[in-house]
């Protein structure tokens, strides 16, 4: 099958990333498969080994090899045809269309013996067919179950019954310096192993999500990885399935020792809420907050070195108002996880499932306690504020995806407008509205008390600037 790769670059400027395969594609209408049997997973969280070298790997490697896949998309592409307008008279707005298939190619690995497969969103995002090659030479046609832009992470399944399943390792438990192996279909060439080592861990960035909002918490290693090798698995000296792979850096498209794959526990989180929901759910705190520094640490009584996320604002109503939390608390844990900066809390929480009830270590007024959070839902924060104009309250997931002033403290956030909303020549995604008709607006709320049918006018900042916009509202 002839193979095309669409380039993608990075948010730096050497990079170019395995994010090209397949990113021009239509979603298939079967997006999610609600109430799906759910996969049995085989875990194993013991640690490595006892340091001892091997000679060969290959009884390591063997058993992995069945489980990863080949994973083909395609998609339909239809344009409209140039016309000479002499010619126009004669078509009218019927213009003649050209259709062409789109390939890609990525790779998957097989978690569960009755189907389920984890691959990367990019591969298989968008497109009209999804084709899977086993090991032993098997195809399948494969559904798409769910997608995730925000981690990359994908789920597709196939009808087949008795697959050979990887095993999941915990991924949190990976050393710099563990011997990994990257097994994948790169550049079409057929079923390849690299080895290398982990280089780092909690890669957070790297500007691989950044226009989508994402969670990057990147596993960063030196086993060669190449186009085709996104989707497929990076395995540890056990043979245990530790991360996806999904992307390089590299000026020349090619291997350099530098490449990025998604923590398996991250990745098995999103797929086992994909496959029961069809949609990612994600908890949600509900506070503003920046990275303690030594004067600021100072200056709220700890000590200068403590590491955690200092509360300069609480949305109202939210989990976090309802448990008692205050602004200049200090998030050190969530439960017992440390947390030493605003991507560790934002990543801790959004991994959570809506309704857990979590145990948050705050430091106030120099006392460390305990203080218990249940967490709402991420999704149901966003809510259409006008026609067609979607908004969310400021918190650190806001912050990041819209890289907010850090002095914004209150007001809520458009998210998302529909193109077809009447106002969507005059408001875009980004922008905060502060007050509505001189009223402070401090949630979707007040925003919704303060609009009134008629002439508003509404107080707005973006990218640093303040605005008066006169809107009409029906």
């Amino acid at each position: 099958m002839k193979t095309k790769f669409i380039p993608r670059a990075l948010a730096v400027a050497l990079a170019a990333s395995l994010f090209s395969i397949g990113c021009a594609q239509e979603k298939p209408s079967s997006a999610a498969a609600t109430g799906s049997p759910k996969p049995d997973l085989k875990v194993d969280t013991s640690p490595i080994g006892d340091g001892r070298i091997a000679t060969s790997y290959a009884d390591v490697v063997e058993p992995v090899q069945k489980a990863v896949v080949s994973v083909y998309s395609t998609k339909i592409v239809r344009e409209r045809l140039r016309v000479d307008p002499m010619l126009r008279q004669f078509f009218g707005n019927q213009l003649p269309e050209r259709e062409s298939r789109q390939e890609g190619l990525g790779s998957g690995v097989i978690v569960s013996t009755n189907g389920y497969i984890l691959t990367n969103n990019h591969v298989v995002a968008d497109a009209d067919e999804l084709k899977v090659l086993l090991a032993d030479g098997r195809e399948f046609v494969a559904k798409l179950i769910g997608t995730d832009e925000k981690t990359d992470v994908a789920v597709i399944k196939i009808d087949a019954e008795g697959l050979p399943p990887a095993t999941l390792a915990d991924s949190d438990k990976l050393r710099v310096g563990d011997v990994v192996f990257a097994v994948g279909n790169p550049l079409g060439v057929g079923q390849t192993v690299t080895m290398g080592i982990i280089s780092a861990t909690g890669r957070n960035s790297l500007g691989l999500l950044e226009n989508v909002g994402g969670y990057e918490n990147f596993i960063q290693t030196d086993a060669a990885i190449n186009q085709g090798n996104s989707g497929g698995a990076l395995i540890d000296a056990k043979g245990r399935l530790v991360g996806i792979n999904t992307a390089i850096i590299s000026p020349s498209r090619g291997n350099i020792g530098i490449g990025f794959s998604i923590p398996v526990n991250q990745a098995a989180a999103v797929m086992n809420s994909l496959i029961a929901t069809g949609k990612v759910q994600r908890g949600y705190l509900g506070v503003s907050g920046q990275n303690l520094d030594p004067k600021l640490a100072e200056s709220l009584g700890v000590d200068r070195d403590t590491k955690g996320v200092a509360i300069s604002d609480v949305v109202e109503d939210s989990p976090a108002a309802k448990a008692g939390l205050k602004r200049s608390d200090i998030i050190v844990k969530v439960n017992g996880r440390v947390v030493d900066s605003q991507f560790a809390l934002r990543l801790n929480v959004s991994q959570l499932v809506p309704g857990t009830e979590v145990d948050v270590t705050v430091i106030r007024d120099g006392k460390e306690r305990n203080v218990k959070v249940k967490l709402g839902s991420l999704d149901e924060q966003t809510r259409e504020f006008i026609p067609g104009v979607t908004v969310k309250p400021i918190d650190e997931e806001v912050r990041t995806q819209f890289k907010l002033d850090k002095r914004i403290e209150s007001g809520i956030v458009i998210t998302e407008i529909n193109e077809n909303s009447p106002y969507a020549d005059i408001l875009v995604p980004g922008v905060v509205i502060v007050e509505i008709n001189r009223i402070p607006v401090t949630d979707v709320k007040t925003a919704s008390d303060a609009i009134k049918s008629g002439l508003n006018v509404l107080l707005v900042k973006y990218r640093g600037v303040s605005r008066l916009v006169p809107i009409t509202v029906k």
